[in-house]
C-alpha cells in the first residue's frame, strides 16, 4: 500500500510516497526534471519489493513546495534534510537524469549517508551547448516552469566540483546508460563510470526514458543490485 505524506523542512514542505516493508532498508526515488514521484509507478514494487521507498517530490515539483532559489544544490539539501526529518541515517537511492544528477551530489556531500547508488542516464557534469529555453505551455503543468531555466543552466554549464567530486562517493554504484536513442552523451556517461570508484555501468537501448520504455529491463538490471 502507497502512503501519500508531507514533511515539513526548514526551507519547504517536501511531498512524498512511501511504500514497501516497513522494516526494509529504506530506498529513496529521485524523478527527472518536469516529473513527480509517480513517475516511478511502472517499476514498482518490482524494482526493490524487500525495501522501504520514499518516491520524493523535489522542490518545485509535484506536491511539494514552489520554493525559490531553484538549483541541483538546493534539491541537494532538501533530500538530506528530508533524510535528516524521517531519521533515515543510511539509505539506497535511485536518481533518473535531473534526480540523478542530485543523488551524486547527496553521494558526495554526505558519503556515509548513501549504500547503493543507481544513476539513470543522467547529465555527466561536462559543459554543452547551450540551447534556448521553450516557453511555458498554456496548459497546466505540475511543476514550476521555472525549474526548467534554473537547472538547464547549471546543467549547460556544471560547477567543476561535481566532476572533480566524483572521487569521494562511496557508495556502490550502478549507472544505467539509455543508448545510441538517448539524448545524454554515452561517452560522457562511460568516462563518469571510470571516475567513481566503485561504479558499474550497464546500457540498455531505451533512449533517455529508461525505466519508462523499457520496465522489465531496467527492472532486471536495477533489481538485483538494489537486494540484500
Amino acid at each position: 500500500m502507497t502512503e501519500i505524506r508531507t514533511v515539513e523542512l526548514p526551507e519547504l514542505t517536501i511531498a512524498y510516497r512511501e511504500s514497501g516493508p516497513v522494516d526494509g532498508p529504506p530506498l529513496v526515488l529521485l524523478h527527472a526534471l518536469g516529473e513527480r514521484a509517480t513517475d516511478w509507478d511502472a517499476v514498482l514494487p518490482a524494482l526493490a519489493p524487500g525495501h522501504h521507498v520514499y518516491a520524493l517530490d523535489l522542490r518545485g515539483h509535484g506536491d511539494s513546495g514552489r520554493t525559490t532559489p531553484y538549483g541541483l544544490e538546493e534539491m541537494r539539501d532538501d533530500v538530506l534534510a528530508f533524510l535528516d526529518a524521517l531519521g533515515l541515517a543510511r539509505v539506497d537511492l535511485v536518481g533518473h537524469s535531473m534526480g540523478g544528477a542530485v543523488g551524486y551530489l547527496v553521494a558526495q556531500a554526505r558519503p556515509e549517508r548513501i549504500d547503493r547508488l543507481v544513476l539513470e542516464d543522467i547529465p555527466a557534469p561536462y559543459s554543452r551547448p547551450a540551447s534556448a529555453v521553450p516557453d511555458a505551455p498554456d496548459e497546466p503543468v505540475h511543476f514550476d516552469w521555472a525549474v526548467v531555466k534554473a537547472v538547464k543552466a547549471q546543467i549547460d554549464t556544471p560547477d567543476p566540483a561535481w566532476r572533480e567530486g566524483m572521487s569521494r562517493i562511496t557508495a556502490r554504484t550502478l549507472l544505467v546508460a539509455g543508448g545510441s536513442a538517448s539524448h545524454i552523451p554515452q561517452e560522457r556517461l562511460a568516462e563518469l563510470a571510470r571516475l567513481i570508484p566503485d561504479c558499474q555501468l550497464v546500457t540498455i537501448e531505451a533512449g533517455h526514458l529508461v525505466h519508462s520504455a523499457r520496465p522489465a529491463e531496467y527492472v532486471a538490471a536495477v533489481a538485483p543490485f538494489l537486494a540484500r
